[in-house]
This record gives structure tokens, C-alpha cells and sequence, in this order.
């Protein structure tokens, strides 16, 4: 046990981010460099090293936070690190993008503040770069079997290093121009920036993992083809079809999904583009969706000096206590303030769109809206609540409805569906095509990060044991797996 008196002791200390003024005038991220690692062992301390560490369980990739909570108690960086990748390919990935299952499921969370598990997973891999501890491991022998990983998000990038530390010859098709998924062009620069990748690709390709950008399967080489040229597929495409508004005035100009929107910043940030096609600055910004895309975009907004911003959520405002039907330790619906909503605008709740209106070039203007509540659990318009707030950018974030079929991808394999949309797998990530696998959202619909990153460590050896006839590789979660909820 890290400090035995650690959790009475000391209270909980997170990341202090840079002043608002300050950051929104760049996009670098939005904490203060280096002001965790003089807190972070005293709160690695709070740890109880519990009997029974619920984290475990509210973390898919079962990482063993009481172990590395230990470690970085003692400042013992190297082996913190170690334990760390044990479970967890990408661990700086998941410490700034997760929404942390298991700080909910911290058993100190029970009568107190949980102790601040990302914030030492963050601290931890930080400290493991600067001091060199995350160097290359290319395997002893190669097996002279050949796998290909469509998509080059978490899912797709931890089943392709995975495979490769196997022995396996695996190259990675991604469409973008870069290699990220969502990583790269749907998280904003100030919530990671993207010299994490970079560095994760260099490792990569030192340890034998090939890539292929600018390549969409179904449309650049037929699915069929792949699959003649390859031992083994892994399909990591992602849920990347969004969810869509269909009401009057949806074709205006200025409406655009959040995946139109968000990957045009970055692609300004990455040196592509002097200046984006899609810009808020000085317009009345609409964001629809309260979710965690919805917040990229208001804070995406805010950099681009909006002249307003209004984030809009058809459920009812979360409240900051977990609910008596969401106890410990389920993954509880609270109300979040994200870094972005430190930044200004307003967040409206319990209001749907009716439609929009727009000027005479067919710019939209305008939103209308109405306040909507559950009744005998359907969602029913109030009656006199209609209203009207100025829109001229609006971005639609409201989530994802399945992997994209339009590509011919699934077509083209002959895929078999669920009843969700989703690509059928069986208990070890296999489709209904002999050697073809899926991980990630494509497979589990849209779902969170470590999730991606446990599904592609699982369908990796799923692939390994069908290649090989056996696999030593860890598989953390099964694809019926869910978060640990009521």
C-alpha cells in the first residue's frame, strides 16, 4: 500500500489549467505544462489499495491502477511505466481523452472525492517519454503471416502493435491523409495535441507496423482483393456514420455535422490549411448535442472567435450527485464542465429543434426551438415554450449511428450485421468471413476510448490464435462485454 493514511490525509488535487483568456488565444492543450508531477505522488498516495479494487472492473482494459498508484507513490517512474503498458497500449492517449469509468468505480468515491486515477495515468506516461522508458519492441522472430487493419483509430492501432510484437507482418490502411482515426481529425488540438501520435506512429513503425494512408477499402482496393493478399483482416473503421437532424431547413448553408467541422480545425493546426472553410468566428454558434463532440466543437468555436455559443441537449440537465438508480460503482450521469464550458457560452437542456430558417442565399439565420419533457417515458413537446435564438454556424453532435457501409466495405466481404447495425463478430472478434475480424465501434457500436483500445487488444488475439493456432496475447474484454452499470 502506497500511504496507509494517504486517503484521510490528503484531498484531491487535479490538473490546473492555463487561464481562459490565455487559452483561447492558442490551441495548444489546456493545462499547465508540468504542474501535475509536484502533486501527483502525494495523490497517488490516496490510493487504499483496496481488497477489492472495483477500478479494476470499471476500467475494460483492467489496467492495475492500485499497482502503478504504488509505484508513482514511491516516484519509481520506470516501474510505473512498466505496469502501465501492461494493460494499456496508449496510455497518454486514454489520461487526456477518457472520461475515467474508473475514477466512478474508485471505492474511496464511496464517502469521498476519488482518488485522481487519470491524472497519474497522464503523469505516468509523461514522465516515461521525457525519460526515454518507451522505446521500440519489434519482435524476436517474425511468423511470415500477413494481417491488415483497416482503420488507424485506438481500436485499429492496438490490435495492428499488438500483432506486429507477435511476429506478424501488418500493415495499416487508413483513408484520412494521416494516421489517427478520430484521434487525429475529431479531437481538438487543445484536448490533445498531436505530437502523442506522432511519437506513437514512430514507435510503431520502428517495431515493423506498416502504414498506407489516403487508401479507403471498398473504394480504392476492393475488400475482396484485400482479403486474397492478406493472412488475416482486422476491420477497426469505426462508427463513423453521424447521427442526422431531419427537420425543415436542414439543407441550409452553415449546418454541418461535427466530423465536418472539427476535422477542418485541425487540418489548420497540422499546417494544411491557412484558413478554415467552416469558421465561427464572429457568428452566432449552435452546437446540438451535449456530449463530449458537442464540447470539441463549443470549445473549437470559442478559438475561432464566435460572436456567441449555445450548446443544446434534449435531455433533462444532469445533476452534480449521483442519482439513488446509478450507485456506486456504475458509471454515474452527471453534470460534466468541461474545459470548453469553463470558456463561456450557454448550455441549454430539455429543448428539441423544430426547424431552421435562413436568409435569401439560403444562409441559416436562425433556430427554432421548444422545451420537451418525459412523460410515462416518451419525449413530448410543452406547449407555449416555443422560442428563437440567432444561428448562423450550427454543428450537429449528437453521436453516430454505425460503421460506413456506403465505401462498399461491407459489401464487398460479404459482412453479416447485428440488429443494431453493427459488423456480427463472434466470442473471439471473428465475422462470419473466414480470417475477417472487427474491433472497436465498428463491432460495439459507438462506445469510449478504453474500450477501443481493449477491443483491439482482444481481437488481436483472436487473429494471433487463428494464425498461429494458439496466442500468449491478452484479450481483457469479450465482445458482449458492457460498462459496468445498472
Amino acid at each position: 500500500m502506497a500511504d496507509p493514511k494517504g486517503f484521510l490525509t490528503t484531498g484531491r488535487e487535479v490538473a490546473q489549467t492555463r487561464p481562459v483568456g490565455e487559452r483561447v488565444k492558442d490551441w495548444n492543450e489546456v493545462y499547465v505544462p508540468g504542474s501535475l508531477l509536484p502533486i501527483i505522488s502525494k495523490q497517488a498516495g490516496r490510493c487504499m489499495d483496496c481488497g477489492i479494487p472495483f477500478c479494476h472492473n470499471g476500467c475494460p482494459l483492467g489496467n492495475l491502477i492500485p499497482e502503478w498508484n504504488d509505484y508513482a507513490y514511491r516516484e519509481d517512474w520506470s516501474a510505473a511505466s512498466e505496469r502501465l503498458h501492461a494493460t494499456n497500449n496508449f496510455p497518454e492517449f486514454t489520461g487526456r481523452l477518457c472520461p475515467a469509468p474508473c475514477e466512478s468505480a474508485c471505492v474511496l468515491g464511496i464517502n469521498q472525492p476519488a482518488v485522481t486515477i487519470k491524472n497519474v495515468e497522464v503523469s505516468i506516461i509523461d514522465k516515461a517519454w521525457d525519460s526515454g522508458d518507451v522505446t521500440p519492441q519489434p519482435p524476436e522472430r517474425l511468423s511470415g503471416k500477413t494481417v491488415a487493419v483497416i482503420g488507424s483509430g485506438p481500436a485499429g492501432l492496438a490490435a495492428a502493435q499488438q500483432l506486429t510484437r507477435a511476429g506478424h507482418t501488418v500493415v495499416v490502411y487508413e483513408r484520412a491523409d494521416r494516421i489517427g482515426g478520430l484521434l487525429r481529425y475529431g479531437i481538438p488540438e487543445f484536448k490533445m495535441e498531436k505530437s502523442h501520435i506522432n511519437r506513437r506512429i514512430q514507435q510503431m513503425r520502428a517495431e515493423g507496423t506498416k502504414f498506407r494512408t489516403e487508401i479507403e477499402i471498398g473504394r480504392d482496393i476492393d475488400a475482396a482483393k484485400l482479403r486474397r493478399r492478406y493472412d488475416s483482416i482486422v476491420i477497426a473503421a469505426g462508427a463513423t456514420v453521424s447521427r442526422d437532424l431531419p427537420v425543415p431547413g436542414r439543407e441550409l448553408n452553415g449546418v454541418h455535422f461535427a466530423m465536418e467541422y472539427l476535422p477542418l480545425a485541425n487540418k489548420v493546426q497540422e499546417g494544411d490549411l491557412t484558413v478554415t472553410p467552416i469558421t465561427a468566428e464572429g457568428k452566432h454558434v449552435v452546437v446540438i448535442g451535449g456530449g463530449d463532440t458537442g464540447a470539441d466543437c463549443v470549445g473549437t468555436a470559442h478559438r475561432q472567435g464566435a460572436a456567441s455559443v449555445t450548446q443544446l441537449e434534449i435531455m433533462p440537465q444532469p445533476g452534480e450527485d449521483r442519482n439513488a438508480n446509478q450507485p456506486w460503482p456504475t458509471f454515474p450521469m452527471l453534470y460534466k464542465v468541461t474545459s470548453a464550458h469553463e470558456e463561456g457560452g450557454e448550455r441549454v437542456y430539455s429543448v428539441s429543434t423544430t426547424h431552421f430558417e435562413g436568409d435569401e442565399d439560403g444562409n441559416v439565420q436562425s433556430l427554432h426551438l421548444i422545451e420537451v419533457e418525459f412523460k410515462d417515458g416518451k419525449l413530448e413537446q410543452k406547449a407555449g415554450t416555443e422560442r428563437v435564438i440567432p444561428a448562423q454556424l450550427v454543428t450537429l453532435a449528437m453521436g453516430f449511428t454505425g460503421t460506413d457501409q456506403a465505401n462498399g466495405l461491407v459489401q464487398q466481404f460479404g459482412l453479416g450485421l447485428d440488429e443494431r447495425g453493427n459488423i456480427a463478430r463472434d466470442e473471439d472478434y471473428a465475422t462470419n468471413v473466414d480470417g475477417v475480424y472487427v474491433a472497436g465501434d465498428a463491432g460495439r457500436g459507438q462506445s469510449l476510448i478504453v474500450w477501443a483500445i481493449a477491443e483491439g487488444r482482444s481481437a488481436a488475439r483472436g487473429v494471433d490464435r487463428f494464425l498461429t493456432g494458439a496466442s500468449a496475447l491478452p484479450a481483457p474484454i469479450r465482445p458482449t462485454d458492457r460498462s459496468l452499470t445498472v
